[in-house]
């Protein structure tokens, strides 16, 4: 498969936000409403992940841009004794 590089921060939040948002939100479920019914957990379970999918790829698209500009700041040194 073959993507443009300017695509390359788009196509890098879309799969960690996608990845994130459904590993996190089918842990939060299955703690918030276990397995006893199964197809309310599935329906409650995509519709909590489609709602932080939209956020999760806002904030994986734009924080890293953000946190780069403070690490740039920080200075890291090796201690090593």
């Amino acid at each position: 498969m073959k993507i443009n590089l300017k695509y390359k921060s788009i196509v890098f939040a879309f799969l960690m936000a996608f990845s994130m948002s459904l590993f996190i939100s089918f842990i939060l479920s299955s703690i918030n409403l276990g397995y006893s019914d199964s197809s309310l957990f599935l329906h409650s379970w995509l519709k909590t992940w489609s709602q932080a999918f939209i956020c999760a790829f806002f904030g994986a698209y734009f924080f890293p841009k953000g946190i780069q500009r403070v690490m740039k700041k920080i200075h890291f040194v090796d201690k090593t004794n």
